[in-house]
């Protein structure tokens, strides 16, 4: 049995430094980043806003989609966020205080690497 996974990006602001990544666990891993309790480039720049992710089917093919994302380019990575949140809002918004669902999870079919 497979374990789901997200790859995801954050920023640090609209248009800002972009960080991407992947985890099994969405909501403690960023939770993790807004804290800063990971050391490295999200805390030294402070890349705390979730402003894209999608749920794989399991860690390895999360792995391939992060994989292609970090191979484009800047503007193509600011492309895939606008075309599904054009104010770069923080997705986690909510999460941090309640219980509130994923609800900007998509199946991982759904984004097309060409």
């Amino acid at each position: 049995m497979s374990k789901t996974a997200y790859v995801y990006i954050l920023a640090s602001k609209k248009r800002g430094t972009l960080y991407t990544g992947v985890t099994s666990n969405l909501e403690r891993r960023i939770y993790q980043h807004k804290h800063h309790l990971l050391e490295g480039f999200t805390q030294k720049y402070d890349v705390t806003r979730l402003v894209w992710y999608e749920q794989g089917k399991n860690i390895v093919s999360a792995i391939e989609v992060e994989k292609k994302i970090k191979n484009r380019s800047r503007q193509w990575k600011i492309d895939l966020i606008e075309r599904n949140n054009p104010d770069w809002n923080d997705l986690a918004t909510d999460w941090m205080d309640s219980a509130t669902p994923l609800r900007y999870a998509r199946n991982d079919s759904e984004l097309k690497i060409e």
